[in-house]
C-alpha cells in the first residue's frame, strides 16, 4: 500500500499547500474541509498533476460529520 495523507481545511490557505505539498511528495490525498467546490477544485489540480484524491465535505466540529468522512475512506 502507498502513502495516504488526510488533510483537514484542505480547500484553501495552508491546508491546500501542505495538500499539494504532500501529492508532490507521493502521497494519496484524502481532502477535508466545509466547501466541497473548493475541495473539489484542489483535487482536481491534484489529479491533473498525476496525483490521487479524495474530496470529502467535512466539518471536524460535528461528530457525524466526522463519521462520513472515515466512512468514505
Amino acid at each position: 500500500m502507498g502513502k495516504v495523507a488526510m488533510v483537514t481545511g484542505a480547500g484553501s490557505g495552508i491546508g491546500k499547500a501542505s495538500a499539494l505539498a504532500l501529492a508532490q511528495a507521493g502521497y494519496a490525498l484524502v481532502l477535508a474541509g466545509r466547501r466541497q467546490a473548493a475541495l473539489q477544485a484542489v483535487a482536481s489540480e491534484i489529479e491533473a498533476a498525476g496525483g490521487t484524491a479524495l474530496a470529502v465535505a467535512t466539518d471536524v466540529a460535528d461528530p457525524a460529520s466526522v463519521e462520513k468522512l472515515f466512512a468514505a475512506c
